[in-house]
């Protein structure tokens, strides 16, 4: 019950007692003794009332707290899941790095491997430079000088091409063989053309 309708229950009560004091005045002791217990039950019916206030406050409060709660939560959840995606996304990635990784390693051992036959039969000399690089170098293509060297380097570009480059004497066809090589995969007949072309320079 509201404050407000204590009070005027409490007016209603005192009216009521006066007039039942006037028509029974001649049992006063009763009429006192049912004033205060009257009395009583108000003060025990008002403290009821902040007793329900303040546990109504309380329950508020305690909601409250469980829907920041309940908030908190949801959050730790959401950042919870963006940590996975991004591990997963960085296994990924690590992935497909170390298998492109190992099929470099297989295209320079397969070149590593033509080197023993490229040797004898073009006096081909391969070697690992720097920046992974593979420096090829030609010996008796000058009839006048058989010792004196003809190179050029290659390696794998980050889209796994070849990207041919420094080459000694410098040949104008170089970028033309990099693209035949990009499109056919014939090393054997890339090695020979350039074999060919320091040749043709050498007689020229």
């Amino acid at each position: 019950m509201a404050e407000d309708e204590l009070a005027l229950f409490d007016k209603s009560i005192n009216e009521f007692g006066s007039k039942f004091i006037n028509i029974f005045s001649d049992t006063p002791c009763q009429m006192v003794g049912l004033r205060d217990a009257y009395k009583d039950s108000i003060k025990a019916l008002a403290e009821i009332c902040r007793q329900n206030k303040l546990i109504q406050e309380k329950k508020e409060n305690l909601l409250k707290l469980i829907t920041e709660v309940k908030g908190k939560k949801q959050e730790l959840e959401v950042l919870t899941a963006k940590i996975q995606d991004l591990k997963e996304e960085y296994f990924r990635k690590k992935e497909t790095i170390s298998s492109a990784n190992k099929a470099n390693e297989e295209r320079l051992k397969r070149l590593q491997k033509s080197a023993d036959l490229y040797k004898d039969r073009l006096g081909l000399e391969i070697r690992k430079i720097y920046g992974d690089k593979l420096q090829f170098i030609f010996t008796g293509i000058d009839p006048k000088h058989p010792e004196s060297p003809f190179m050029f380097s290659l390696h794998l570009n980050e889209a796994r091409d070849y990207e041919v480059s420094d080459s000694a004497p410098h040949l104008e066809c170089l970028a033309e063989f990099q693209e035949n090589i990009r499109k056919t995969n014939n090393f054997s007949a890339f090695l020979a053309n350039v074999r060919k072309a320091f040749t043709t320079m050498v007689y020229n």
